[in-house]
């Protein structure tokens, strides 16, 4: 459920990339506004811009034009310091590739990561997220003794552990099982209600995106389509 209030709003956004010729222009106007607390799949076939909207609007990739507000940030205005800054404890970034460090415990792949933006109780709230995904019996385990399913939801505990404002999903559960993916997805939107995070998802699945309040869809770089789900 949205507040009414912008958390994201971009106008006119594109992307290229390359020069002269060899130019590709992959994000082509994108206008989009996003109300703190909702919750927005973004559609599309593999090539329509979705993972590459995603990177501009989380502060990962610089939008070549156009201007993007994010959490009260202008991303514009800022260097790569700044959108760093912008990102800590704002920002959650839930992949499909785990990206969990192999030689640290679950409980070190949440912690750490809280513990270099400042938080003082970082390996007791890391602990709390862990068990609230589910693997309170599992802090001491490495990645390589977990299933898909768990390091994703280690994966989760650590995007949501900073309690962001925002959290961004790009095909969170492209590397899982049909069981598994939906289990990692009603965990996923049962964290967002717990936070009122706004949530972001990049998804080719149409029954999935149903989940969401509102629907986005890209096709060539450019918005197709927004309706409510």
């Amino acid at each position: 459920m949205s507040s009414g209030h912008i958390v994201i709003e971009a106008r006119d956004v594109t992307l290229s990339l390359g020069r002269g010729d060899a130019r590709v222009e992959i994000l082509k106007g994108i206008d989009l506004s996003i109300d703190a607390g909702a919750s927005v799949a973004l559609l599309g076939p593999s090539g329509s811009g979705k993972s590459s909207l995603m990177a501009v609007l989380s502060g990962l990739e610089r939008a070549t034009g156009g201007s993007i507000r994010v959490a009260g940030a202008d991303f514009g205005a800022l260097d790569e310091d700044g959108l760093a800054r912008a990102r800590r404890g704002r920002i959650g970034i839930v992949l499909q590739a785990f990206h969990l460090l192999p030689t640290m415990t679950a409980l070190e792949n949440v912690a750490v990561p809280l513990e270099l933006s400042g938080v003082e109780d970082a390996f007791e709230r890391a602990a709390e997220e862990l068990t609230a995904v589910g693997l309170g019996a599992r802090l001491s385990h490495y990645p390589a003794q977990l299933s898909g399913g768990e390091q994703q939801r280690v994966a989760i505990a650590r995007a949501t552990a900073p309690r962001p404002a925002l959290i961004f999903a790009d095909e969170p559960t492209g590397n899982l099982d049909a069981a598994t993916g939906e289990t990692i997805m009603d965990l996923l939107f049962a964290r967002r209600r717990e936070t009122g995070a706004t949530l972001v998802m990049i998804t080719h699945d149409a029954a999935l995106s149903r989940r969401c309040d509102r629907i986005v869809t890209l096709r060539d770089g450019s918005i197709l389509a927004d309706s409510e789900a």
